[in-house]
This record gives C-alpha cells, sequence and structure tokens, in this order.
C-alpha cells in the first residue's frame, strides 16, 4: 500500500523559468538512468527476495519508493523552470510562442532548434513533464534490469546508481541557478548513499561470487588473452592474483598459438590456481542445493498469503 505524502523529501526551488534547462533535465525523470527507471528496477527485482530475503525486500522497497518521491522531485523542478510555457500555449486565440519569431533572428532559430531536437515537449505536452528523454525518446521497460538473482541484481543496482550521479554530475554544467543546484547536488549525493547501501547489502549475501550457483572452470577463468597489435600493457587485471578467486593470471602473448596448441583450448591443463575440475563439480552440487532450498525453504506448500493481517493487528 502506497500513502503519499504531498511534502517533497527535498524543498525543490527554482530562481528564475527556465525551459531549455528543464528539457535537458527530463533525462532524469524519464531517461534511461531516470529516477522512474530506478524506482521500477528496486519495485521489480524486491518481488524474488520477499521470502529468502525479506531484510533485502524491505531495503529494495524503501529505496525505490524513495526514488519516486526523487522523481516527484525532478518532475516539481522541471514544472518551474517551465513557468509561463504552459498557461502561454493553452491560449488557443493568441500565438504567444510564435511572437518570438518575430523578435529576431537568432531568436527565432533558437525556437526552431529546441522544437526540431524535442517537438514532443513543445507540442505534445507544453508546460509538463514528460516520461521520456530530454529528445523525446520514450520512457522503456527495457531500461529496467531484474533477474531475480540477487546478487546480480545488487550488482546492477549499483552500476545504475553510478551512471545516474554522473547525469547529476554532467547537469550541474547546464545550470546556473544556484537553488537548481541544491536540488540537483541533494539528488546527485542520494545516488552515492544508494549504492554503498547495495553494496553494503551484497556482502551480506556470502558466498556472492561468481554470481549464480555454478563456478567457472580453473582451466579458463584466470586467462588473459593480448588480442591487440603495438605496445604491451601490463596491470592488476592481467598480472597478479585476481580480485575475487585470487588465481595467478596467465598472460597469453600468442593468443593464436594457445589455442592452435591446446585443440582449442580443450586440451589445456589448470595453472596459476588450486582450484580442481573436481572441485568445481562438487561445489556446483553444493551450491545449487544450498540455493534451490533456500527459495524453495521461503514458499508456502498451499494456502499462500503475502501479508499476515492478523499477526499486524495484534501488534
Amino acid at each position: 500500500m502506497f500513502y503519499h505524502v504531498k511534502d517533497l523529501q527535498f524543498n525543490a526551488r527554482v530562481s528564475k523559468p527556465d525551459p531549455r534547462f528543464a528539457r535537458i533535465m527530463l533525462e532524469a525523470f524519464g531517461g534511461a538512468n531516470g529516477e522512474l527507471k530506478s524506482a521500477m528496477q528496486y519495485f521489480v527485482q524486491a518481488f524474488s527476495c520477499r521470502n529468502p530475503y525479506p531484510d533485502k525486500y524491505d531495503m529494495l522497497m524503501d529505496i525505490a519508493t524513495e526514488e519516486l518521491g526523487h522523481l516527484e522531485i525532478v518532475g516539481a523542478t522541471i514544472q518551474m523552470l517551465l513557468g509561463p510555457v504552459g498557461g502561454e500555449m493553452k491560449d488557443a486565440v493568441e500565438i504567444t510562442p510564435l511572437n518570438a519569431m518575430m523578435n529576431g533572428k537568432a531568436v527565432k532559430e533558437d525556437f526552431i532548434h529546441q522544437a526540431y531536437t524535442n517537438p514532443f515537449f513543445l507540442v505534445a505536452a507544453p508546460g509538463s513533464p514528460s516520461l521520456t528523454d530530454s529528445n523525446g525518446n520514450p520512457w522503456c521497460a527495457t531500461y529496467v534490469s531484474a533477474c531475480a538473482d540477487l546478487t546480480v541484481d545488487l550488482r546492477s543496482n549499483m552500476a545504475g546508481e553510478s551512471r545516474a550521479k554522473i547525469g547529476y554530475e554532467n547537469l550541474l554544467h547546464f545550470t546556473d541557478d544556484p537553488l537548481v543546484r541544491e536540488t540537483l547536488m541533494f539528488l546527485m549525493t542520494r545516488e552515492v548513499t544508494h549504492y554503498q547501501q547495495f553494496e553494503a547489502a551484497l556482502e551480506t549475501i556470502q558466498p556472492n561470487f561468481p554470481p549464480g550457483a555454478l563456478q567457472t572452470s580453473p582451466k579458463y577463468s584466470n586467462l588473459y588473452f593480448n588480442l591487440s597489435q603495438g605496445e604491451d600493457v601490463r596491470g592488476p587485471w592481467n598480472e597478479g592474483p585476481s580480485t575475487q578467486l585470487k588465481e595467478d593470471w596467465q598472460y597469453i602473448e600468442n593468443p593464436l598459438k594457445e589455442v592452435r596448441d591446446t585443440n582449442g583450448l580443450i586440451e589445456r591443463e589448470p595453472k596459476g590456481t588450486d582450484r580442481t575440475e573436481e572441485e568445481m563439480r562438487q561445489m556446483d552440487k553444493k551450491l545449487s542445493k544450498e540455493h534451490s532450498a533456500e527459495v524453495l525453504s521461503s514458499v508456502p506448500d498451499n494456502n499462500m498469503c503475502w501479508c499476515n493481517y492478523m499477526n499486524q493487528k495484534k501488534k
């Protein structure tokens, strides 16, 4: 059950109308990394972890709801930035916006340019935020990532929060309104907050690498193929121990010779690792049973219900 409180989480303010920045800010409203995408992603992800991870369900629903609040903040800011545009467009007698064309060639060209880059914003929904990005592309559910493996979803969320943070960082370059900048700074900061919350939640799930239950083959898990010509560059991604499995990276200087000598890597023996194929198969069975039991044990055989209102009433 959702209950809307008409107070914004952050007091969004605008010094003066700025329709052009309002159009740019649509990225945070209906863009691929905007607030609606985040809200829907965490909302959808929460369902599959409701029983096996009730604590993570609570976290995801809380953050999803906060993202809806952020969507309202962005929408309110856009509405204020649009200023009188909506009222002028409602006047069906006067062609007020077109009168701008009479004020000089530069103004006329600027108006045409804005209409060309996002005609939807000026024609289909003047004076109101629309569920599009800044170029008028409609919001799409394919932006939402949810695969029902919580370790994967949490990593996806961390990446999404990172992209959203950069989005607000870039938006700050396009406005000098100090009040709008305060709102953008708040929203940008909350992206970093959510990143840390998802990261902390991921660490409470052990083991969480590799994602899923099946392990990786020690024959191929620590290979780095030198597949570009020119100066060879070395770093912790191709030398020393790997970050998670702690295997020594095997730098394949000549990939073509390697695959030919090993019958397409099939006959290659593991190097630089203590893991074996047999240990991998045993871990596959162990984790598969554990993951399956974890989900099945939390699902009742019959008479399923999402909420227990009687227990809540007693409290």
